[in-house]
């Protein structure tokens, strides 16, 4: 288990005495003991068990958090509602919105088995066979996730989907301003350049936000067993999850080989280009890509602003673990690629 500086978040007894009062038949019983498992890249996610069973807990990052992030609420009822579906995710247990408890909100979940396959270096052991199945497959999924009918399960408030790349560019665009701590070259020109491009909205659909492969548990029968990180789903335009794709695929080829930051997935040999990535989504979607390359500057714009929230808890020493001091490094080279796309 971790250090008491790694469980800062976490109060152990707070979240028994909770357990005791309001879920009292929950698999968790007696003294608890827990693990980091992800240390506020994003939310912050523990393994918490009894020494019989595990469930996981995830909750928001320590410090500045920006406006309409890190929403626990939305993350576990997006997931409840996709339990009826063949979109794979985990088992909900119990959501506490009451943030006098551990100090923000939070929910438990299953502890599904699989790996997140991060790096190329994780996945080249599998071989290029099994690699290519697992990165068709985590199209097909997506693909999968954008046929379902939001309303058919609960979600047709979840977001909305007029407007919906618009609205993007503005929300990012505070979300910038609101982790302000520098100057950032091409910031306000990618923002403008994004604003003035309208592409033919599609059919409303459930979002991700963040849909990448270390967002996915895949078992040993290279089955994904559950998709993970539903923080920023909301109803809206499937082709920014497909952008976002792009970017991810590009970016590996942008930072140095082993970088922690980046996931390198697409590097592994075997797995597919990015070109039939997009062929296989369109197949099994049936939708129109041909504006794929404004959502692809918006994924650049999204990921910069990411980074750049990311770095502003940095320097304010509210993250947990390692791997943070560089990551304000790569928020202008994104800014950058975003650039790049809307002119190509």
């Amino acid at each position: 288990m971790n250090s008491a500086s790694e469980l800062r978040g976490l109060d152990l007894a707070a979240l028994r005495a909770h357990l005791d009062q309001n879920a009292p038949h929950l698999l968790l019983q007696g003294p608890l003991t827990a693990r980091l498992i992800a240390g506020g890249k994003s939310n912050l996610t523990f393994e918490v068990g009894d020494g019989q069973e595990s469930l996981v807990l995830r909750r928001p990052p320590l410090g500045h958090v920006l406006a309409t992030a890190h929403d626990m609420g939305r993350e576990y009822r997006v997931m409840e509602a996709l339990a009826a579906t063949d979109v794979p995710v985990p088992r909900m247990y119990l959501l506490c919105e009451e943030p006098s408890v551990l100090g923000a909100p939070f929910y438990l979940m299953s502890k599904a088995d699989g790996t997140p396959y991060r790096t190329a270096s994780q996945l080249a052991p599998l071989g290029p066979q099994r690699t290519r199945a697992i990165g068709l497959e985590l199209v097909e999924i997506l693909a999968r996730l954008h046929r379902v009918d939001p309303a058919a399960i609960g979600l047709a408030d979840l977001g909305r989907p007029d407007g919906f790349y618009a609205r993007q560019v503005s929300r990012w665009t505070r979300q910038l301003q609101a982790s302000h701590s520098r100057d950032l070259a091409g910031a306000r020109e990618l923002s403008v350049l994004l604003a003035q491009i309208e592409p033919t909205p599609q059919p409303a659909a459930i979002v991700h936000g963040d849909y990448r492969l270390d967002n996915l548990l895949v078992d040993d029968q290279d089955t994904v067993t559950a998709v993970l990180d539903w923080e920023m789903a909301t109803l809206g335009d499937p082709l920014t999850d497909v952008g976002l794709l792009v970017v991810y695929s590009k970016l590996a080829e942008m930072v140095p080989a082993g970088s922690e930051l980046v996931p390198d997935v697409s590097q592994a040999p075997g797995f597919p280009p990015i070109e039939e990535l997009l062929s296989t989504y369109a197949e099994h979607s049936g939708r129109d890509l041909s504006d794929l390359r404004a959502y692809v500057g918006l994924a650049f714009y999204k990921l910069a602003v990411i980074l750049e929230g990311i770095h502003y808890r940095y320097i304010q020493g509210q993250t947990l673990g390692d791997g943070f001091s560089d990551i304000g490094d790569y928020v202008e080279p994104l800014l950058a690629g975003g650039l790049i796309a809307l002119r190509a």
